[in-house]
């Protein structure tokens, strides 16, 4: 099955551009990405903080099959209704440590939207070790799920 998110991954640089076009409007998309309730359903994780502003902060927890709790958190630099959020991430307990990410919203039609990603990692080394973990296969279907909640949101 094709994957419908791209993700390029330029050798000797510590980024990732990342793409992927919804066929859901732009304030939907913009949505799951800020609201708790739709990104826990598409995430599959609980959202303990969402703070959708400017020096806004965000947190969230899952659990793996084993039992394992995981932590995430940032804190939002820009934010801009559907146009950007700019903000940093950080899984605790890793040796990844804080990236930064831009996310950029983009219209298309009426009904279809585009999410442009652009990830900064501290170095190569660390951007190919996570691209190495299956970070692009997990992103796709991330996205997947995202299309699938936001579509039952979009129907009622």
């Amino acid at each position: 099955m094709e994957r419908k998110t791209k993700v390029h991954a330029e050798d000797g640089k510590q980024e990732l551009l990342i793409t992927r076009e919804f066929d859901l409007p732009l304030d939907l998309l913009f949505r799951a990405h800020v609201d708790p309730e739709i990104v826990e359903q598409w995430m599959g994780t609980r959202v303990l903080k969402l703070e959708g502003r400017k020096h806004g902060a965000w947190h969230f927890e899952t659990t793996d099959p084993k039992g394992n709790k995981h932590v995430f958190s940032g804190t939002i630099h820009d934010f801009i209704p559907n146009e950007k959020i700019t903000r940093t991430f950080e899984m605790e307990n890793t040796p990844f440590g804080a990236q930064l990410e831009f996310l950029e919203f983009e219209k298309l039609t009426e009904d279809a939207s585009k999410l442009n990603m652009h990830i900064i990692y501290r170095s190569v080394a660390l951007r190919d070790q996570m691209v190495e973990m299956g970070m692009t296969w997990g992103i796709n279907m991330a996205h997947n799920s995202l299309q699938k909640v936001a579509e039952k949101l979009k129907a009622k």
